[in-house]
C-alpha cells in the first residue's frame, strides 16, 4: 500500500522541491537513456555553487591490473586516513563532477584524503565492471600506490559509497573478504542499493512521488543486470549473501521518505546478525541522495553532517 503524500519533511526546502518535482516530474529515465541523464546531470552540477576550497586536488589514474579513473582530495599537507568514494547514480550516471562537493565537504569535515573512483558505468559497461573497478582501486590504495602516485596514507583506509556506490562498496568487501583481502578497515553506506530485485515495502510505499522512482531504479538496475535472474545474485545484491561475517565495520544511514530505505535498514540488521560492528540511522523526514542536496535544503547538508561526523568517529575507532 502507497503511503500517503503529505508527510512531515525535515525542512520547508525539502516540501517545496518535492511538490516542485510532484508537478513536474519529468520523463522516466527509461525513456531518457543514460546519453541525456547524464548530460542534465552535468548542466545540474555546473549550476550549483563550487564546493569548498581545498588544500590539493588532483585527477589521476589508479589501479595496478586496471587503468581506473579517480579524483584525490587532501585537506592538508599531511598525510592521514583515506576514504575511498564511489558516487552513486543508478549504476548509469554519476561522475567526478556530480559529486565533487560530496568529497569537498568529505573531506574537510572529516581530516581525511578522499579518493573518488570514476569507475565504469552501464550500459556500455554492465556488471561486474564497476565492482571490477572499485576493488582495483581499494587493492591499488590499500597497497599505497604506485611508483608513478603515491596515495601517501597514514592511518585507515574506509569505503563509503551513496546509493548504488553504496550498493558497489558492499559488493567490494564481500569480495575482497572471499578472496582474502586485504579489507577496508570500515565501510560507510549511504542510502544503499543493497536488494536490485527492488522487494522490499519501502519500494512499493515510496514507489513515486518522493523524488526518486522505483521505476528508473529498476531500469538502472536492467542496464547493469540485463538478466533479470541475475539481479537476486549475492554478487549483485549484497543483501542476499549467505553470510555476512568477516565483514569491516559499517556506517548504515538510510533516509525516512525513500525507496531504497527497507532494504538499507534490512541490511545494516544482517550485519549486525552477523557480529559486524554496525552505527545505523535513518534520517526522519529526509528523502533519498541528501549528500547532494546540501545547497537546497539546511536539513539535507546537516544530516550530510551527521553522516560525515560518523565517518570521523569511525576513522577514530578504526586507527
Amino acid at each position: 500500500m502507497a503511503e500517503p503524500m503529505d508527510p512531515s519533511f525535515a525542512d520547508p526546502e525539502l516540501t517545496v522541491f518535492i511538490e516542485a518535482v510532484r508537478q513536474d516530474p519529468g520523463p522516466p529515465a527509461r525513456a531518457v537513456g543514460a546519453v541525456e541523464l547524464r548530460r542534465a546531470q552535468r548542466l545540474r552540477a555546473e549550476a550549483r555553487p563550487p564546493g569548498p576550497e581545498i588544500t590539493h586536488v588532483e585527477d589521476l589514474t589508479v589501479g595496478s591490473a586496471a587503468a581506473v579513473g579517480a579524483r584525490l582530495y587532501r585537506p592538508s599537507v599531511a598525510f592521514g586516513p583515506l576514504v575511498v568514494f564511489l558516487h552513486g547514480g543508478m549504476w548509469t550516471i554519476g561522475d567526478l563532477e556530480s559529486h565533487d562537493r560530496v568529497c569537498r565537504r568529505l573531506a574537510l569535515r572529516t581530516g581525511a584524503a578522499v579518493l573518488s573512483v570514476d569507475f565504469r558505468r552501464a550500459p556500455e559497461h554492465p556488471w561486474p565492471a564497476a565492482v571490477d573497478d572499485c576493488v582495483e582501486a581499494l587493492r591499488w590504495a590499500t597497497a599505497g600506490g604506485d611508483s608513478q602516485v603515491r596515495v601517501g596514507v597514514d592511518g585507515p583506509i574506509v569505503v563509503m559509497g551513496d546509493s548504488s556506490g553504496g550498493n558497489l562498496a558492499a559488493l567490494a568487501c564481500l569480495r575482497l573478504r572471499d578472496e582474502g583481502g586485504p579489507l577496508p578497515a570500515a565501510q560507510v553506506l549511504a542510502y544503499p542499493n543493497t536488494d536490485l530485485t527492488l522487494s522490499c515495502p519501502s519500494a512499493r510505499s515510496k514507489a513515486s512521488g518522493w523524488g526518486l522512482t522505483v521505476d528508473d531504479v529498476a531500469w538502472g538496475a536492467e542496464q547493469w543486470v540485463p538478466d533479470p535472474s541475475r539481479r537476486a545474485d549475492p554478487g549483485v545484491s549484497p543483501l542476499y549473501a549467505a553470510d555476512l561475517g568477516g565483514l569491516p565495520p559499517a556506517v548504515v544511514v538510510t533516509a525516512e521518505h525513500d525507496p531504497l530505505r527497507d532494504e538499507g535498514d534490512a541490511y545494516a540488521a544482517r550485519l549486525a546478525d552477523a557480529n559486524v560492528p554496525v552505527r545505523h540511522r535513518c534520517e526522519a523526514g529526509m528523502i533519498h541522495g541528501f549528500l547532494t542536496l546540501d545547497t537546497l535544503s539546511p536539513a539535507a547538508a546537516q544530516a550530510g553532517d551527521r553522516l560525515f561526523a560518523d565517518v570521523a568517529d569511525l576513522l577514530a575507532l578504526v586507527r
